[in-house]
């Protein structure tokens, strides 16, 4: 069940706070006394207390959008000024970010004709806020980039959910339409957004049937690398749509993009496996210990910073079979294989020191000033287990890197906060929730200078937190 978290950070004191999300899912398994309703990983048993064969039909049910969770447990998002909390399905919740107060459950359906919405929008220095949607029917499975525009000032005074506006900039049709890609994130610059289509595929048949079968959601997901990784650039302004190809490769956050004398330059964290997601389970992590589970725990994430170059302007003119990557200092290439059609090779965006810290992942920049701009740092989990185990700035220009880590100590992800006058991208903290299973040892909000990375404070938690997926900083009036 989702719960929310608040460290008030006040005149030198730090206060904290919790509740669990009082969603429908929420009030349902409580009124049960169990799960009964169906999550990404968890799939709701029929009730004992039926008859058998009320159970025997209840597994027949087939999946629609009226029963998708509103468990927004992955992220805090905006649209129009309000906070939510968000998941992958086509719910979300508004809440109050001072006092966690759960508010309405907003359906994206009601607003605009997408079937879910990831929990990872972006937004641009207008105010607008862009989202990726699915859309299926008779027609087929489609990819929808949706953007939300700007609050309007009489909104400001309203106290309700408002999406109104909401459209589909662009729909960009499944390459296998009964085996569309799964995707968490994507990346925006600031004229184009790039979606990474990968061979991390969710078939639809099973997803007709996982519930009769007695799976969880995430068993309809199948790694299949005999397909290429398509990467769709859109055009924000026009919706213009080009496509480019890379090798099967495995993503869940991208770190940044931006324009560069022609090119488009992505940063992401990605690997060669996509089959590791369904590693995460709760029969793997209750499994024995011993040497050869701790070499299981310690490969689970294996996600390493990579660069791609996209060429912008690519014709009939552009020569075949030679590279097209012409800015400095970049060693991915891009060449047009036949017409219309680029096919990329990537740069690795570490060195050899990064691998004795396992993979990484929850990638943060600071947002506000260097999203969709070139920038040179960003801060990331480092999975030397299991759990995040390390915390990481990364220097993509130098490729150095700067280490917090303590044996048993486990960090959330990194949010960059920037100094109120900062003139330098790294001047700021950098804010962490630290867990352990050590009872000698509290849980506690890190402060890190993100600048030298040493630690500056901690505000220690007299209570058990749980670990934890995405946060913000919100900087109140």
């Amino acid at each position: 069940m989702a719960m929310m978290h608040r460290f008030h950070i006040c005149e030198g004191k730090v206060t904290y706070s919790s509740c669990f999300l009082r969603s429908d899912s929420y009030v349902c398994n409580s009124e049960k006394n169990r799960i009964v309703v169906s999550e990404f990983g968890t799939l709701a048993m029929p009730d004992p207390c039926k008859n058998i064969f009320a159970r025997f039909f209840s597994r027949f049910q087939i999946p629609s959008t009226s029963e998708a969770t509103d468990n927004a447990s992955v992220n805090f998002v905006k649209y129009k000024g309000d906070y939510y909390v968000s998941t992958e399905t086509n719910y979300m919740r508004r809440i109050d970010p001072q006092s966690l107060e759960t508010k309405e459950k907003v359906d994206w359906s009601q607003y605009i004709a997408v079937n879910s919405a990831t929990a990872h929008p972006h937004y641009d220095r207008d105010g607008a806020t862009y989202n990726m949607g699915n859309s299926y029917g008779k027609s087929g499975f489609f990819y929808n980039i949706i953007c939300v525009p700007p609050p309007e000032e009489k909104a400001a005074t309203e106290n309700s959910a408002d999406l109104s506006g909401a459209k589909v900039i662009c729909s960009i049709r499944a390459a296998e339409p009964r085996k569309p890609s799964y995707y968490h994130s994507f990346v925006m610059s600031e004229n184009y957004i790039v979606f990474v289509e990968q061979p991390l595929k969710l078939d639809l048949l099973k997803f007709m049937l996982y519930r009769i079968q007695g799976k969880s959601f995430h068993k309809v997901m199948t790694w299949e690398p005999q397909y290429e990784t398509i990467f769709h650039l859109v055009n924000r302004h026009t919706g213009k749509v080009l496509k480019y190809r890379t090798a099967p490769m495995f993503t869940l956050h991208q770190i940044n993009a931006f324009e560069d004398n022609g090119f488009l330059v992505m940063d992401m964290c990605c690997g060669d496996d996509g089959e590791v997601i369904g590693d995460f389970t709760l029969e793997n992590l209750r499994s024995d210990s011993g040497e050869e589970m701790d070499k299981f725990y310690n490969s689970l994430c294996r996600n390493l910073p990579r660069r791609y170059v996209l060429p912008l302007n690519v014709d009939e003119q552009t020569p075949l079979d030679q590279n097209l990557v012409t800015l400095h200092n970049y060693t991915a290439t891009a060449k047009q294989t036949k017409p219309a059609e680029v096919y990329m090779t990537h740069e690795e965006l570490h060195n050899d020191e990064l691998l004795q810290y396992g993979g990484l992942e929850f990638p943060q920049i600071n947002y506000d000033k260097y999203n969709g701009r070139p920038y040179r740092y960003f801060y990331c989990c480092g999975f030397g287990h299991v759990f995040s185990d390390s915390l990481l700035k990364m220097d993509v220009h130098t490729k150095e890197l700067k280490v917090w880590r303590y044996p048993g100590l486990y960090p959330s992800e990194p949010v960059f906060v920037a100094s109120p006058e900062a003139t330098e991208e790294d001047d700021g903290v950098v804010l962490s929730v630290i867990i352990t299973p050590r009872e000698e040892k509290s849980t506690f909000l890190l402060v890190l200078d993100a600048k030298t990375f040493t630690e500056l404070g901690r505000a220690e938690v007299p209570v058990n937190i749980p670990y934890g997926t995405h946060g913000v900083f919100n900087e109140m009036g």
